[in-house]
C-alpha cells in the first residue's frame, strides 16, 4: 500500500498529558483540578485530548476517576476525547462511560510485553484484536498504538519485520487510526522516516507518533515525519509523562514547546502557546517539581 507523502501544512496535536502525564506523579491530582486542566487545554484550541485511562484503580490510582472526567466533557462539539483502554475490561467501561474514542496498544518487543503486560506480543495481538471488536460494536472509534516501535532498551532490539508484520495484520480492521510510539525515546529522524515508509508500505490507516524526548530528539523527529507526511503526533503539556522502565527518563514532547517549533517553521497548529502554558504552571505548583518542557516558564 502506498500513501501520498506530501506535506501537509496543518499539524493536529493530542494532548495526552491528563492521561500519560498525570498518571506518572505520586502527589495526588484532585478531579476538580484535571477538569479545569482539560477544560483550559480545550480553551486552548487542542483537538484531541486524552482525558483518562481505564485501569485497575488500586494499580494507578490518579486514574480512579476515570468516569468522573468523562462525564464533565461528554458535551464537547470542539474536540474529540478519548481514553485509554489496557483490557477488555477498560473497553466495557470506557464504552460504558458514553466515550466515543478508545486508544488501545500493543507490544512489539517480547521483553516489552512481558514487563508491561506480562503476555508475548502474539498474546497482545490476539487480545488486541478481540478488543477491537468490542469496541467497535460499542459504536467506538479505536486508535491502535504500537509500543517501543524505535527500541526498547537499545535500537538494535527493535525489530522492523515484527513493526511492519503488526501493520499488515491490522491493516483490515476498521482502526480510526494507528499510533507508532517512541516510548523509550530511542529514534531519531533517519530511523522516523525508515518505520513510517515500511508501516505505509502495509497499511492505509493515518499514522499517528507518540514520541519521548528522552534524549532531546523528539521535536528533531516530528519534523522528521512531517518531511514524509506525518500531520498527527501526541503532545503533553510541559512535557509531562515518563517510561517507567527507563530510570530518569522524560515525558512526552511538550506541548508549548512542538507548538512553537511547528508554528517557527511555518505550520498551523491551532493551539494558543499561552493558554496551555497556564495550565502547564498550574499542574506544576500542584505537583511540586518543575516540568520537563521550556517554553511554559516563558511569559509567552
Amino acid at each position: 500500500m502506498t500513501a501520498s507523502t506530501q506535506r501537509s501544512k496543518v499539524i493536529s496535536l493530542c494532548e495526552v498529558g491528563p492521561r500519560d502525564g498525570f498518571q506518572f506523579e505520586s502527589a495526588p491530582i484532585p478531579t476538580e483540578l484535571k477538569i479545569e486542566a482539560i477544560q483550559g487545554l480545550i480553551n486552548a484550541g487542542l483537538p484531541r485530548i486524552q482525558i483518562t485511562s481505564f485501569v485497575h484503580p488500586g494499580r494507578v490510582p490518579q486514574m480512579a476517576d476515570a468516569e468522573e472526567i468523562v462525564a464533565a466533557f461528554s458535551n464537547q462539539p470542539d474536540v474529540t476525547c478519548t481514553g485509554l483502554a489496557l483490557n477488555e475490561r477498560g473497553v466495557e467501561r470506557a464504552a460504558a462511560s458514553g466515550l466515543g474514542n478508545v486508544d488501545l496498544s500493543i507490544a512489539t518487543n517480547e521483553q516489552h510485553g512481558r514487563d508491561n503486560a506480562n503476555m508475548s506480543v502474539e498474546e497482545g495481538v490476539t487480545r488486541a484484536g478481540a478488543m477491537i471488536e468490542q469496541a467497535v460494536q460499542a459504536g467506538m472509534q479505536v486508535q491502535l498504538g504500537l509500543q517501543t516501535v524505535w527500541g526498547y532498551k537499545e535500537p538494535a532490539d527493535a525489530d522492523l519485520d515484527t513493526v511492519r508484520s503488526l501493520a499488515a495484520r491490522f491493516a483490515s480492521l476498521p482502526l480510526e487510526s494507528f499510533s507508532l510510539a517512541d516510548s523509550t525515546g530511542l529514534a531519531n529522524p533517519n530511523s522516523i522516516k525508515t518505520v513510517i515508509e515500511a508501516v505505509r508500505s502495509e497499511t492505509d490507516h493515518p499514522i499517528v507518533l507518540h514520541l519521548h524526548d528522552t534524549r532531546g530528539l523528539g521535536i528533531a523527529n516530528i519534523l522528521a515525519a512531517i518531511d514524509v507526511g506525518v500531520d498527527r503526533f501526541d503532545v503533553s503539556l510541559g512535557g509531562m509523562g515518563g517510561c517507567p522502565f527507563i530510570p530518569g527518563a522524560t515525558g512526552n514532547v511538550a506541548s508549548e514547546d512542538v507548538v512553537w517549533a511547528l508554528e517557527q517553521s511555518g505550520y498551523d497548529t491551532g493551539v494558543d502557546i499561552a493558554r496551555v502554558s497556564k495550565v502547564s504552571r498550574q499542574i506544576a505548583e500542584h505537583v511540586g517539581h518543575p516540568l520537563s518542557g521550556k517554553l511554559y516558564t516563558l511569559d509567552t
